[in-house]
């Protein structure tokens, strides 16, 4: 049913506008709000699949019809919200292929969710959605009026299907993707990471575009951890690493470091293999990035050389470090889970 909060706040709003006090009672003639004081026996009832779920009263000046107006509003919010929790309960069987492709069309129209318009998914990882103001907050960025809908389908997601307008290409999904890491930093003060998938047009395949966004968080956890946005569409090679079998994986490192186990590299290596790579392998940008001289950068090079036997300076030995070092945070992650 309609959260207390949320009935206090239209009472308050209306109890405000008409200087009545206001007061709802549940079935069991409990009190749910009472603003006021001084309230009459007489009730007046709010009626929802013709059953009453409420009863109104009201106190001062014009009680009877301030407590016909509060009744109504009521109404129309237990309309809003039973309309609400149907397309919920539709859009999570439907990310979750739960419904029959007839199902899916005959239960869109009875719900008025329009088919053949072009969205997309995007999923929020907000660590736990037991506290809804992650999903409150976007609910307010992303409203049903607009064409979009938010839902959750677990306790550690929340997801945004958003409408798109045809023109719309890579560079607005990702300012969209932005706007929603920096609301639920800024606003939730919720450090989230975001990940979306393609566009699709049919109801349909909505699901597809769901498990796109999984995927993308999930690689997107594994490979680029310090990115809080990933798209499917830009997964890269970590995409190729993380369909890969475990034991054709430690064989690849077997065959590029012999038998070393695992890359036992410091925090400096580590910190300039990365520059170098974001440098596309340019010496003398890199040594700026670090603020080293560019002999210190190129002695640090040589060193690794001489340690795993590849010169990171030539295409072929960076391009194999590189994977080396994603084929083993795949392997790390595969034995933590």
């Amino acid at each position: 049913m309609i959260s207390k909060q949320t009935i206090r706040r239209a009472m308050e709003e209306l109890s405000s506008v008409t200087g009545a006090g206001i007061a709802v009672y549940d079935t069991g003639n409990e009190p749910v709000v009472m603003i006021g004081e001084g309230f009459p026996e007489e009730r007046t009832p709010v009626w929802d699949d013709e059953q009453i779920r409420y009863t109104v009263a009201a106190s001062g000046e014009q009680a009877e019809m301030v407590a016909r107006i509060a009744a109504a509003e009521l109404h129309e919010l237990l309309v809003a919200y039973q309309d609400r929790f149907d397309k919920n309960k539709f859009f999570q069987n439907l990310l979750l292929d739960n419904l029959l492709l007839v199902d899916i069309y005959n239960r869109a129209g009875k719900l008025r969710i329009e088919d053949g318009v072009r969205r997309v998914i995007y999923l929020a990882e907000v660590g736990s959605v037991e506290d809804t103001a992650a999903a409150d907050y976007l609910s307010g960025m992303f409203a049903p009026a607009g064409g979009d809908y938010v839902t959750t389908v677990d306790e550690n997601n929340v997801i945004v299907i958003k409408k798109l307008a045809e023109q719309d290409g890579p560079e607005e999904l990702e300012r969209v993707a932005a706007s929603i890491v920096g609301t639920l930093n800024s606003e939730a003060m919720i450090n989230a990471r975001v990940a979306y998938g393609t566009p699709v047009t049919e109801l349909k395949d909505l699901s597809k575009s769901y498990k796109e966004a999984m995927l993308a968080l999930e690689v997107g956890r594994i490979f680029y951890a310090e990115r809080a946005i990933n798209a499917y569409a830009n997964l890269g090679i970590g995409r190729l690493i993380y369909q890969l079998p475990a034991n054709l994986c430690r064989m690849f490192i077997t065959e590029v470091f012999g038998d070393r186990k695992t890359l036992e590299l410091d925090e400096e290596t580590r910190i300039t293999i990365d520059q170098f790579f974001e440098n596309d392998l340019n010496v003398s940008e890199t040594a700026r990035k670090l603020f080293v001289h560019r002999n210190t950068l190129v002695y640090r090079i040589d060193r690794l050389q001489k340690e795993i036997g590849l010169d990171i300076r030539d295409f072929d030995d960076a391009l194999t470090l590189k994977i080396s070092l994603m084929v083993e945070s795949y392997l790390k992650y595969l034995e933590s889970e």
